[in-house]
């Protein structure tokens, strides 16, 4: 069976690390807000990332590479700059749709990075693909919630 290089190895794991990270942002969204309609989104959002993170993990290891379970440095940092910002600023929901479409624009980016290795396995790239279509659309959702508030 064909294994992935190294350096779409670490991609994936990088991708996984970010896609558990956006679950844990999402599930904290949804417990700060009183809105009934962005929690049940965000909660949504929260169990999707889940899955996702689920298929990438089981992608990784059919493959041969070793799935790296754990925070990296920068998302440890990132999750630190997160909670110094949410001490200072309001946990509004206009704040929390904001960073929402920010981290989905972001995932997006990444997930074509990733794709633009040419090496993918077939069942790789649709996987990527069809969670990447989900995030394009989640943000186009997550935008039309913004011009709510």
């Amino acid at each position: 069976m064909k294994t992935y290089t190294e350096k779409i190895g670490n991609k994936l794991n990088e991708l996984l690390e970010k896609t558990y990270d956006a679950e844990k942002g999402f599930r904290k969204a949804a417990d700060h807000t009183n809105h009934s309609y962005l929690k049940e989104y965000f909660e949504k959002k929260a169990a999707q990332r889940k899955d996702f993170g689920y298929q990438l993990k089981t992608e990784i290891s059919t493959f041969g590479q070793q799935v790296e379970i754990g925070d990296s440095v920068t998302s440890k940092m990132h999750r630190a700059w997160m909670d110094v910002k949410a001490l200072f600023s309001s946990d509004t929901e206009e704040a929390m749709l904001e960073e929402a479409i920010r981290g989905e624009k972001a995932a997006i980016n990444e997930y074509e990075d990733v794709l633009s290795e040419s090496n993918l396995p077939p069942t790789t790239e649709m996987l990527l693909r069809k969670q990447k279509d989900s995030i394009q659309s989640g943000l186009s959702t997550v935008k039309s919630l913004e011009n709510a508030f």
